[in-house]
């Protein structure tokens, strides 16, 4: 099939390490993104930092539900690729790029509508809250940007072509890193700057995408960006990408309300501090979501071949490497958190708080990584309702448990131990529930289990 790479034979360790690579690259180009923003903000004050790192957590929540047809992409496609069905994978990747421009359009509109009782949610010094409103318009506009974009990822990934987004993500991000100090300073745009740069820099992403598909048709032998809806592709794909959405967005949403009972204990440094910390952890995070990615791009196909031997033997190679990874990040997090942050935010303050929040978080960081491998398994054989179940059920769970820890004296420590144990539950249901269900899976293609 044009376009595409054959993932059904050959060396497991080789496949999975070259489809790795630029998918983990891509994430935290996505990852750096927000850094960046950060890091020169942060020159501005941690109250500025506060304020982009409120709506960070609804860019997050945007990023969640753009993986609907990320997820889908990437299933969808790679299953019709292994299963040597051209038309269906041209027909799913032109529904998924429909589908994500029109939910994209409808999710801008509603945050920048309602971007200031949004952002009330926060309790922050009206001056902060202001920063942060102006910014949330800016990046809403912005979103069919990311939606598109994320979709043209899972595409070339489905087609074992992953180093072309990484390397449209790396001229995104360098044009975003020259635009930010030019925006920020040199015009005193400040933090709408930021939001400016940010802006200019996913729409020259986007544009590169259009360009690469419609002037090279290097996948699928070329395909329509959009196309009038069929029932059959719709369903398919929201029952493959719906439940990753979801689970996403609801931790997104948990995210919100652990920011809002950050600021109530913390204050803005605990604002902050959560918001900030979690672009760190984004480091850990981005690299076992690249294995995960590759590891459902890989099964996927193989999945659908039938080869359920290498379906295993990539399930624990990918587990090799994010354990080495996990460990490093552990070591990191735990010795030189304080370190790490005030590469962030240059405040004594502010750096001392984020390390007790990276040395708390750094005890998950192995737990994280298994259950997120393990998610990319589930995803490839097409059963994304059980890292969804997991996800959705000790992720709500953190909201009570950081209140509970937090009234008997911890305070804001309470806060992170919530997020780090519920992480550590989350790792070690997932890989049980798989090995529950790996007789059936890898027996059955059936419906989700």
């Amino acid at each position: 099939m044009q376009g595409t790479k054959n993932l059904t034979s050959g060396p497991i360790h080789r496949q999975l390490f070259n489809l790795a690579v630029p998918i983990m690259g891509t994430s935290f180009v996505q990852m750096a993104y927000s850094l960046t923003d950060m890091a020169w903000v942060g020159r501005l004050g941690s109250e500025s930092v506060a304020a982009i790192g409120s709506v960070g957590i609804l860019t997050w929540m945007t990023n969640s539900i753009s993986l609907l047809n990320k997820v889908g992409s990437e299933v969808s496609v790679g299953q019709s690729i292994g299963a040597q069905n051209a038309p269906d994978a041209r027909s799913y990747a032109s529904h998924n790029l429909t589908l994500s421009l029109i939910i994209s359009i409808c999710w801008g509109l509603i945050l920048f509508v309602f971007a200031e009782p949004i952002m009330q949610i926060y309790k922050l010094e009206p001056a902060i809250t202001a920063k942060a409103v102006n910014y949330l318009r800016i990046v809403a506009t912005a979103f069919p940007f990311i939606f598109l974009s994320a979709s043209f990822t899972g595409i070339y990934n489905a087609s074992g072509q992953s180093k072309i987004p990484f390397m449209i993500s790396g001229i995104g991000l360098l044009l975003n890193m020259i635009l930010d100090p030019l925006f920020i300073f040199g015009f005193g745009w400040n933090t709408e700057g930021a939001a400016i740069a940010t802006w200019v820099s996913q729409a020259t992403v986007l544009g590169l995408f259009i360009y690469r598909l419609k002037k090279r048709k290097e996948v699928l032998g070329g395909f329509a960006f959009f196309t009038k809806l069929e029932s059959r592709f719709v369903k398919r794909i929201f029952k493959l990408g719906l439940p990753v959405a979801i689970l996403n967005t609801l931790f997104s949403i948990i995210n919100l309300f652990m920011a809002r009972t950050a600021s109530l204990y913390g204050g803005h440094i605990g604002l902050m501090t959560l918001t900030a910390g979690g672009q760190l952890e984004a480091i850990a995070w981005n690299t076992s979501q690249g294995f995960s990615t590759a590891l459902s791009a890989f099964v996927a196909q193989n999945y659908a071949a039938g080869k359920n031997d290498r379906v295993l033997g990539a399930y624990a190679t990918t587990l090799k490497m994010t354990a080495v990874f996990g460990t490093f990040c552990t070591l990191l997090f735990v010795f030189w958190g304080s370190e790490l942050f005030s590469l962030i935010v240059p405040d004594p303050q502010a750096y001392k708080a984020g390390g007790v929040f990276l040395r708390i978080d750094g005890y998950s960081m192995l737990f994280m990584m298994l259950e997120i491998t393990t998610q990319g398994l589930f995803y490839g054989t097409g059963r994304t309702i059980p890292p969804a179940v997991i996800s959705i059920g000790f992720n709500t769970l953190r909201i009570p448990l950081a209140m509970l820890l937090a009234s008997i004296g911890m305070e804001i420590t309470g806060v992170w131990w919530a997020i780090s144990l519920t992480s550590i539950a989350k790792g070690i249901t997932s890989a049980a529930w798989f090995a529950v269900l790996k007789r059936r899976i890898l027996v059955t293609k059936g419906d989700d289990d």
